[in-house]
């Protein structure tokens, strides 16, 4: 081998398969494992403000949903935009919100510390197996559940559990 086949090969095995690598590596994270997704809206306000970036880890096991998660979905009654919304009712469960805003499951009210900005809007819920209630934490301007044709958002809809605001800086942190 001469000197100048031998720089060739020492480029490809030091700079380009590591970095194809690499770029093979994130690509596969954020398919199957994490991704991210910028929040176009204020109905998650104060947990979430419009224009966070957040990272999402995707949900492989539904049973391990639970309520008062913040997830990310799809809506197929809005031609599959994503949503950013938190659990408050789970399949089977019979959901009820009064003109106060207060939200009541099966009966018993559920502690919301994290909406800060009640609606006066009403509902009944029954929620199908297989499927969840999702509302916004800003009830005054989300549009949720509430007014959906659909209320209830299939399993296989949901994409991913937030668990972190990346950006802007001064809002790092997890989502609680």
């Amino acid at each position: 081998m001469n000197q100048k086949s031998l720089g060739k090969s020492n480029f490809f095995f030091d700079w380009v398969m590591p970095v194809g690598i690499a770029f093979l590596i994130v690509l596969l994270i954020n398919r199957f494992l994490i991704f991210q997704i910028k929040v176009p809206t204020g109905s998650m306000i104060p947990t979430i403000e419009k224009n966070d970036r957040l990272l999402v880890s995707r949900i492989y096991n539904y049973d391990s949903i639970k309520r008062g998660d913040v997830l990310v979905f799809v809506s197929r009654e809005y031609n599959s935009q994503w949503f950013v919304k938190r659990v408050v009712g789970l399949p089977g469960e019979t959901v009820d919100i009064d003109d106060t805003g207060k939200v009541y499951i099966n009966g018993k009210e559920l502690k919301e510390d994290y909406v800060k900005h009640p609606s006066p809007k009403e509902g009944h819920f029954k929620i199908p197996e297989g499927k969840y209630l999702m509302l916004g934490d800003n009830r005054e301007i989300s549009e949720d559940a509430r007014y959906w044709n659909n209320p209830y958002i299939d399993k296989s809809d949901i994409k991913g559990k937030v668990r972190f605001t990346i950006l802007p800086l001064d809002r790092i942190g997890t989502i609680k």
